[in-house]
């Protein structure tokens, strides 16, 4: 093998070209030639799916083209130009065949063996030496390869009704599965444009023209799953109930970056979930920050809405001190216990009930894995961006009877009596509607199924 670089280039590059038709079959692309005295006297491409043969490799072809070439399965005096390295199959035919040499472009970590993985030809007990020179071309071989499987890739996710964007996350659908008293599969929404392609859960039951329609919208760490005591009795009453996981919770996508979330994203989305499902009629229960977001909604459009049941809603930007710094010790700790910390702060958080390990699994769902915590991280800061309470239309709502404030469930952080001084700071036209204030039973869960709630307030809002 004494032919300059040019030579060995010169038959590289129709290897190359074996391997684009490769490529353009669908085929892994790997492309070879045989050459005996200057003269390709076989080629051959990868072929295996169309042949439906797992021996038919680029070189097992172009072995089998040579000898048939030469009426001879020895190939004594030819060399293989090949664009990956061959793997063990490819290296014993060769050796079978008595090749002088094998040129190869790419290195293949995986399974090649010429030297790589396995040194097939260096084994001096074999009765016949095939010389190797690897490294011809490795850059534009490997440059083919990669650019095959990236457009594979995109194909792939392409297929997919809502491929997983690249700057997000996703958890496993397995990691929500048998939960207790949640029996409901989301409708997966890509669609909204401020989406930009993430995956949104939600739980939409009932049906379209109900005289009520329910708007869930959970805080943080919350998501869909703390309305879960309340779906059955709404839905027996022949309501519709919505049920969205806000982005970064629950079973929705969640973005690799806290600077992705603001209030006005969130907002965003959820404005545009109530018009691509022409939701009308609404009552809007809201869990923490979830109230927040939702009465901004409202604000922008209250033709759709008809009232609202606002659950540990605090309405200042301005967190009391202890909710702040649990807030603050979410966003901070890497490995902080969810469903711990909400059981143990039911005065902030009282969605939890008195959990199982089950329970405990459902919230700790959303952030089991490494990564998964952009949103904890940006709510304290998106708590600062969220619009002062719609009091015009707060007021409405309470004089039509259709408005519930209900207190955090527990002394333990903050007292009704705090919370509703807050509320009348925020809100004074609420001060002469004593009606709205709803009581909560001391350690009761949110949204207190269990005393009746979703009852209750389907008679206290129907129309």
């Amino acid at each position: 093998m004494n032919l300059d670089a040019s030579v060995h280039e010169h038959f590289m590059r129709q290897a190359l070209e074996q391997a684009r038709c490769a490529a353009a079959c669908g085929e892994v692309p790997v492309g070879a030639v045989v050459v005996k005295d200057g003269q390709v006297i076989g080629r051959g491409h990868n072929s295996p799916l169309s042949a439906q043969d797992p021996t038919a490799h680029a070189e097992v072809l172009a072995l089998r083209e040579a000898a048939r070439t030469l009426g001879n399965y020895r190939l004594e005096g030819c060399t293989l130009y090949v664009t990956l390295e061959p793997c063990t199959m490819c290296s014993g035919a060769m050796l079978h065949a008595r090749v002088d040499a094998v040129v190869y472009g790419a290195a293949e970590p995986r399974t090649g063996a010429a030297g790589s993985v396995l040194d097939v030809f260096s084994y001096p007990a074999i009765n016949h030496q095939t010389r190797v020179l690897r490294g011809v071309l490795a850059a534009q071989c490997s440059a083919l390869m990669a650019e095959f499987f990236q457009l594979r890739r995109q194909e792939k996710k392409a297929q997919q009704p809502h491929p997983l964007r690249d700057w997000a996350l996703r958890n496993a659908d397995e990691a929500f599965a048998d939960l207790p008293a949640w029996p409901w599969q989301p409708q997966w929404r890509s669609d909204l444009p401020a989406l930009q392609g993430l995956r949104l859960a939600v739980v939409d039951e009932g049906p379209e023209d109900a005289v009520l329609t329910w708007l869930c919208l959970h805080g943080s760490p919350g998501w869909g799953y703390g309305f879960r005591h309340l779906l059955p009795d709404l839905l027996a009453a022949g309501h519709r109930v919505v049920v969205p996981d806000l982005p970064g919770f629950g079973r929705s996508d969640q973005p690799k970056k806290d600077k992705q979330h603001s209030a006005s994203w969130h907002l965003q989305i959820i404005a545009e979930l109530i018009e691509a499902l022409n939701l009308r009629r609404l009552v809007l229960v809201g869990q923490g920050d979830g109230g927040r977001l939702g009465l901004a909604a409202a604000q922008a459009l209250p033709e759709r809405f008809a009232g609202a049941w606002l659950i540990d809603t605090w309405p200042l930007n301005t967190q009391p001190q202890q909710r702040q710094q649990w807030f603050e010790q979410a966003a901070r700790k890497p490995g902080w216990d969810v469903a711990g910390a909400m059981a143990g702060l039911q005065g902030l958080h009282t969605a939890v009930d008195a959990q199982g390990p089950e329970e405990a699994r459902a919230w700790n769902a959303p952030f089991a894995q490494p990564g998964h915590r952009a949103a904890l991280k940006a709510w304290p800061r998106l708590q600062t961006e969220l619009a002062v309470p719609p009091a015009e239309l707060l007021q409405q709502w309470a004089q039509a009877g259709r408005l519930w404030l209900q207190a955090p469930s527990t002394d333990h952080s903050l007292s009704a009596a705090q919370w509703q001084a807050a509320w009348l700071q925020a809100v004074p036209q609420l001060a002469a509607q004593a009606g709205v204030w709803r009581q909560t039973r001391p350690g009761a869960p949110v949204p207190a199924a269990r005393q009746g709630g979703g009852a209750a307030a389907v008679e206290y809002f129907a129309p």
